[in-house]
């Protein structure tokens, strides 16, 4: 008996000795897989951990989470050799630039009939889309989209596109490329229209548009007021003389059998009569625009941007764009280089591209010469009106 017990032991220990290394063997195969899916789960879950930690942070003036993350991945390359000094700033700008700045279109903005880059295109906004800004960081697949906080609403010919490409380089801004006339043109395909148009944000983050048809548009304040009474809101203004020729350029570009500039200013040649029904005339009487958008938003929510500083001295003007939407100066003269050949400011290239970022080949016409005596009566029409607005922006913009 005592044998056949001995070998009932000896026979059957082993089986399950053997099933338990097995089982052990599992169990830890199951293990191993385990870790290995979490792992290749979080790593692709980094972006979303990014927006959440984002989201965590204060909102935007705060300077903390994700602008910080992204503002560290903006480039600082040098440009190529006698492309540029190691900065830009009023002080390294070269002599003569206000003289430039008189003959050429240094800083033209986007315009209907205007050749459109691909970034500007209407196709590219009708389907929600927008160009990637210089030294992004690619988190657009991310957040949602909202109403514009901020809109530049003007004015045409006086730099909002140098503005617009300037400001996309904030980690903390997101900007339709192309022009949305949603206030102007388009205000009867409703709202939802128009949000559809914009990017994607995440907190913290501005959405932001530019439409610079928008100061002259009676209807414009009213319904930008409608939608959000809080939006702040941006003016690019240029010597009214200097940014009707550099209107009148544009136009000549594209239909060089149109009137002289001399015959279209006035009314009357003898009697010296200025033709304000002309647009390249009206649109600079800024202060009667203003008149209009002070009847439903306060001064402290809009901004005026003088387009020659925005030439001469870009990274002061962005410095107080960034105060003015409660963001970190993350944009500074580093990122500026001076385009010699164009005659304006640009952004430095980024790391991996051939070029720096300018605007497009439509941008810095020469302005055709115009009668000296046609320049002088137009600065005395204009003279009036701009020390109106000197008066109500509490800024002399030193047009005379």
């Amino acid at each position: 008996m005592e044998c056949s017990l001995s070998w009932y032991h000896s026979d059957f220990a082993a089986p399950a000795a053997l099933r338990k290394k097995l089982l052990l063997l599992f169990t830890m195969l199951l293990l191993w897989v385990y870790i290995f899916y979490s792992c290749s789960g979080l790593c692709d879950s980094v972006p979303s951990l990014l927006s959440q930690s984002a989201r965590q942070k204060p909102a935007a003036g705060s300077g903390a989470g994700l602008s910080e993350l992204r503002s560290r991945l903006l480039l600082r390359a040098q440009p190529q050799a006698g492309e540029a000094a190691p900065g830009f700033s009023a002080a390294t700008a070269p002599d003569g630039l206000a003289f430039r700045s008189a003959s050429r279109d240094l800083l033209q903005d986007g315009d209907p009939a205007a050749e459109l880059t691909e970034e500007e295109s209407p196709t590219a906004a009708a389907a929600g889309g927008h160009s990637q800004k210089p030294f992004d960081l690619n988190l657009s697949g991310y957040g949602a989209k909202k109403l514009p906080q901020a809109i530049i609403i003007g004015v045409k010919k006086g730099g909002t596109r140098a503005l617009l490409e300037f400001l996309r380089v904030h980690p903390d801004i997101r900007a339709v490329g192309a022009e949305p006339h949603f206030f102007d043109r388009h205000y009867d395909k409703g709202m939802e229209w128009y949000k559809d148009l914009m990017p994607k944000t995440l907190d913290g983050q501005i959405t932001m548009e530019k439409t610079p048809s928008y100061f002259v548009t009676k209807e414009a304040a009213a319904r930008i007021y409608a939608m959000s009474k809080d939006a702040k809101l941006i003016v690019v203004v240029r010597d009214p003389v200097t940014r009707a020729i550099s209107d009148y350029t544009q136009t000549l570009s594209k239909k060089p059998d149109i009137p002289s500039f001399e015959s279209l200013t006035f009314k009357n040649r003898t009697t010296g009569l200025i033709d304000t029904s002309w647009s390249a005339i009206q649109i600079g009487i800024y202060a009667k625009h203003l008149e209009n958008w002070l009847q439903y938003f306060p001064m402290r929510q809009i901004l005026f941007v003088s387009g020659e500083r925005l030439i001469s001295d870009p990274a002061g003007e962005l410095a107080k764009v960034q105060d003015f939407l409660g963001l970190k100066r993350i944009i500074t003269d580093k990122h500026f280089y001076f385009n010699q050949t164009k005659g304006f400011p640009c952004l430095k290239k980024p790391e991996g591209s051939s070029k720096p970022h300018c605007l497009g080949k439509t941008k810095g016409r020469t302005h055709p010469n115009i009668d000296p005596e046609v320049v002088q009566r137009l600065r005395d029409f204009y003279r009036p009106f701009n020390m109106k607005f000197y008066q109500m922006t509490g800024q002399n913009f030193g047009w005379d």
